[in-house]
């Protein structure tokens, strides 16, 4: 077929179209394909970043290499499931979790901890610190782990608690003994006292005294021992006694203010005294009365004659008359003896009187006559100031005699002191 010019010109621009279409059409293709195929060639990495989860597709050859695309700055102290340089596989999961930064204060001494541990347990047990029962936290071990948390320890030592006779080993944190007292729920009494003092620090392995000190009232009733009093009688015997009126013991009450300490008596103080019952003097008659022999015209007669006892002789040594020199004190004067219940039979000076009953001693108030001086007493003769008394105060002297019967012969008077040196 013949074709005209006009018809060939239309082919030929219809078939530079159709390539046109053709060639484009493979372009896009291939654009597409290639972008398929880059697309198709990704892996699948399944990502926990601080606990959110995501998905992505990544031609990242490492585990860092997709962190620095996602941006992420990994530090050395944060926690990474997988090594930087772990190679990207299809499906791989990664974890990553940023560390928090916890300051750790015990006692004086402060550190500073990098950590990715969710709670304040964790993270302890994760850097080994051990929590006593008796430590002192600010914390609750369920705590979540915040950024910049700050965790104080106060660590507890140990101690020795004396409360009153009761004694326990305990754990404080305490500074002071006052803050130690409170921690224990120890109270103190107005009298109580403590060692160390309250406002004392204490020291580990240190004992703490609690004092519990209370004051009571102690009434005690004692005999008053009566005295002996003789009355020479002329018309009686010499050597012969009469008892005209018989002794009896009197009654005092006393109250003391006792002080105790852990309920022992520490202290005694006498705060009032008071006489129930006076006591009534012995009176004895005393024989003075002798036999004399007179001789007249040669025949021996026998008469009786009244004679003092006073004016016999003295064989224990006394003197009628003072001795020259010396201080003279007029003074209230009883007798005693070593054979007293309770008593040692040693003096004050130490002077054995059961060893040497025929001593010649006197108690008396050292403040009135000096301890060790030498006297002379009317009726008594030279002694020694060697002995002391709790009733011999003032101008009363107490002298030894070595048996009882001489001590109620002696009785209670009034006799002339001279305190020779």
């Amino acid at each position: 077929m013949n074709t005209t010019p006009e018809k060939r010109s239309f082919f030929s621009s219809m078939t530079r179209k159709k390539l046109g279409v053709m060639v484009a059409s493979f372009i896009v293709f291939s654009a597409t394909l290639s972008v398929l195929t880059y697309e198709g060639t990704k892996k699948t990495v399944a990502l926990t970043i601080d606990g959110e989860q995501m998905t992505v597709k990544t031609h990242a050859s490492t585990v860092g290499d997709v962190l620095n695309e996602l941006e992420i700055p990994v530090k050395d102290t944060d926690y990474l499931s997988h090594t930087p340089d772990t190679a990207v596989k299809n499906h791989l999961n990664i974890v990553w979790e940023k560390a928090l930064q916890v300051a750790v204060k015990i006692d004086d001494e402060e550190s500073v901890h990098w950590t990715t541990a969710k709670t304040v347990k964790d993270f302890l047990d994760e850097e080994e610190i051990e929590i006593n029962d008796y430590d002192k936290i600010d914390f609750s071990l369920q705590d979540a782990i915040k950024d910049r948390l700050v965790l104080n320890i106060e660590r507890a030592f140990p101690l020795t608690l004396q409360d009153g006779e009761k004694e326990k080993k305990v754990w404080s944190t305490s500074t002071t003994v006052a803050d130690f007292l409170k921690q224990q729920d120890i109270k103190l009494g107005d009298l109580d006292r403590v060692e160390p003092n309250l406002k004392d620090d204490v020291e580990p392995k240190a004992t703490v005294k609690v004092i519990r000190v209370e004051k009571v009232t102690d009434v005690v009733e004692e005999p008053i021992d009566y005295a002996l009093v003789t009355k020479k009688d002329s018309s009686m015997m010499k050597g012969t006694e009469k008892v005209i009126q018989e002794g009896k013991e009197g009654l005092l009450k006393k109250e003391y203010e006792v002080t105790k300490e852990n309920g022992k008596e520490v202290d005694r103080e006498l705060i009032a005294e008071e006489t129930v019952n006076d006591s009534q003097d012995k009176v004895v008659a005393v024989g003075t009365k002798v036999m004399v022999a007179q001789v007249s015209r040669g025949k021996t007669l026998t008469t009786t004659a009244s004679k003092s006892s006073n004016s016999s002789s003295n064989s224990s040594g006394e003197s009628s008359s003072a001795p020259e020199g010396g201080n003279e004190i007029t003074m209230s004067a009883t007798a005693y003896t070593a054979s007293c219940n309770g008593c040692s039979g040693v003096t004050a000076t130490g002077i054995n009187l059961k060893a040497n009953p025929g001593s010649k001693v006197i108690a008396v108030d050292p403040n009135v006559i000096p301890l060790g001086s030498k006297v002379w007493v009317e009726g008594y003769g030279y002694a020694v100031a060697g002995d002391t008394g709790g009733a011999i105060k003032g101008n009363r002297i107490d002298v030894f005699v070595p048996s009882k019967d001489q001590a109620y012969r002696f009785g209670r008077k009034n006799v002339k002191v001279r305190v020779l040196n």
